[in-house]
C-alpha cells in the first residue's frame, strides 16, 4: 500500500467503531512479533494535561541525549503528528510500509478466526513497530481512553506510570464518579513500576494508593509550584523546590504539567537514566505543544485551546483571566455531542462578549445550530452559528478590533483547520 491506500485502510476500520479491551491488540502484537517487548516506556494516563505532560517529558529525555518515541492522540493538523521519534513525524513511506505489515497480520488473524482490531489498535501497532525499528531508547505513550482496557496498555510494566488530573469525561465508558474513572486510569499500574500522581482529592488518591499497594508499585505524589515568578504572553517562569524553571507554553495550568515532568525526570534518574539538571531546564524551555492555550497571532490576539471537558474549560477561563484580566473574549466554540456541553458552556460563557458556534468535523459533533441554541439559553452575548470553522475564524478576525482577544476552544478536532486561516 502507498500512504493514501494505508490511510484509507485505517479509515475503513474506523467506520466499524471502537471497542475497549486488550485481547485484540495482544493477538495483533503477537502476530507482529511483539515489538513492544523490546522497548522501554513512560506511560501517561489521566483526563487533562496528558499531551502537554508527554511533550515536557519527551523534550527532557531528548535534551539528555536519548532517542525518544512519542505516541499521542488526537492530532491537530496532520495524522503523522501521532507517531514521532525525537519530534520528527513518521514519514508517509514508513507509515505505508508498516501499515501494510500490520494489514498482513490482521489478515492472518481473520483467517485464524480472531476478531479484527480497531482503528486505534492498528495505529498503536504501527507506532510500536516504528519505535522498535528506530531503536528508540525510551518511548512516551499517551493513553487514548481510560487506561485499563486501552490498547497502549498491551505493554509490560513501564519504567514510570504518570497520572495527570482526573476529571469527568467519557462517563458512559469509564464510570460516573471520579473514583470509578480513577480506577480505570489506574489500570496502567503494573508490578515494579514507579507511579507519579498529580495531587488529587482524598477519595481519588485513595484509589491509586490501594491499586499501587495491590500491584507492588511505588506511589509518588507530585509537588506543585506555589505560583508564578513571571507570567506574560511570551513565557512563564516558576520555582519548584528551590529551583527556577522557564517554559514557553502558556496557561496557568502548564507550570503544573511542567512540574510533573520535573518529578518524572527525577524518578527516571533513580531508575538509572542519565538526566542532568541542565537537561531538565533545556527540555522544559524548548517544549511546544499545539492548541494548548497557543497564541497564533497578536493583532488581534488569537488563541487556540483544546479544552474539551468541564475541567478544561475551568482552566481555560482561569488562564484568560490571568493574561487578559476582565476583558471580554470573542469565542469560537465547537463541542462534541457526547461531552458535558451544558456544563462546559456554563463555565466559559461568562467571559464572552461574542460567540461563533461551529460544527466539528466529526460524526459525534453537536451542530453549530444546536450549539447556538444552547449558548442563547445561557448568555446574552451575541451568537452566530457558522458551520465551517474556517469561515468562523475569518469572520471573527474581520470583526475584531486590534485590542480584542479571540479564543477558539471546545474540541481539538476542528482547531487544526484554523491554522492556515490564521497564520
Amino acid at each position: 500500500m502507498n500512504y493514501e491506500e494505508a490511510r484509507k485502510y485505517i479509515d475503513s476500520i474506523a467506520a466499524f467503531g471502537s471497542k475497549l479491551g486488550l485481547e485484540n491488540i495482544r493477538n495483533l502484537m503477537h502476530y507482529l512479533g511483539d515489538p513492544q517487548d523490546r522497548l522501554k516506556f513512560v506511560h501517561v494516563a489521566g483526563t487533562n494535561g496528558k499531551g502537554s505532560t508527554v511533550a515536557f517529558i519527551s523534550n527532557i529525555l531528548m535534551a539528555a541525549g536519548y532517542r525518544v518515541g512519542i505516541y499521542t492522540s488526537p492530532f491537530v493538523e496532520r495524522f503523522s503528528e501521532r507517531i514521532k521519534v525525537d519530534l520528527e513525524e513518521i514519514s508517509g513511506d514508513a507509515f505505508a510500509r508498516l501499515a501494510t505489515q500490520v494489514k498482513e497480520a490482521v489478515d492472518k488473524m481473520k483467517e485464524a478466526g480472531l476478531n479484527e482490531p480497531t482503528e486505534f489498535e492498528l495505529i498503536c501497532a504501527i507506532a510500536f513497530l516504528y519505535f522498535a525499528e528506530k531503536a528508540c531508547d525510551i518511548c512516551v505513550l499517551e493513553v487514548g481512553l481510560g487506561g485499563r482496557l486501552d490498547a497502549t496498555n498491551v505493554i509490560d510494566a513501564p519504567l514510570l506510570c504518570v497520572i495527570t488530573p482526573i476529571s469527568y469525561d467519557h462517563m458512559d465508558i469509564l464510570g460516573n464518579t471520579l473514583e470509578e474513572i480513577a480506577a480505570e486510569k489506574a489500570g496502567i499500574i503494573k508490578s515494579g513500576s514507579d507511579v507519579l500522581l498529580y495531587p488529587q482529592s482524598g477519595n481519588v488518591e485513595a484509589v491509586f494508593e490501594r491499586i499501587c499497594e495491590k500491584n507492588g508499585a511505588a506511589l509518588h505524589i507530585c509537588t506543585l509550584p506555589e505560583g508564578f515568578i513571571k507570567a506574560d504572553t511570551y513565557g512563564v517562569e516558576f520555582e519548584l523546590e528551590g529551583k527556577r524553571y522557564e517554559i514557553g507554553l502558556l496557561g496557568n495550568y502548564q507550570i503544573n504539567n511542567a512540574a510533573m515532568a520535573v518529578h518524572a525526570a527525577g524518578l527516571l534518574r533513580d531508575r538509572g537514566l542519565r538526566i542532568e539538571e541542565e537537561d531538565i531546564y533545556k527540555g522544559l524551555k524548548n517544549t511546544g505543544w499545539r492548541a494548548r492555550f497557543e497564541i497564533l497571532r497578536r493583532d488581534p490576539v488569537f488563541i487556540t485551546d483544546g479544552s474539551h471537558n468541564r475541567q478544561g474549560m475551568e482552566v481555560l477561563k482561569e488562564s484568560l483571566k490571568l493574561y487578559f484580566g476582565d476583558k471580554k473574549i470573542i469565542l469560537i466554540i465547537g463541542i462534541l455531542r457526547d461531552k458535558e456541553y451544558g456544563r462546559m458552556l456554563d463555565i466559559i460563557l461568562p467571559v464572552a462578549k461574542r460567540v461563533y458556534t461551529v460544527t466539528v468535523p466529526s460524526p459525534r459533533t453537536l451542530s453549530a445550530i444546536e450549539l447556538k441554541e444552547e449558548v442563547s439559553k445561557r448568555s446574552g452575548a451575541e451568537v452566530s452559528a457558522i458551520d465551517d470553522p474556517k469561515e468562523a475564524a475569518k469572520l471573527a478576525l474581520k470583526e475584531a478590533a486590534g485590542s480584542d482577544v479571540i479564543c477558539a476552544c471546545g474540541s481539538l478536532y476542528y482547531l487544526g483547520e484554523l491554522y492556515p486561516v490564521i497564520s
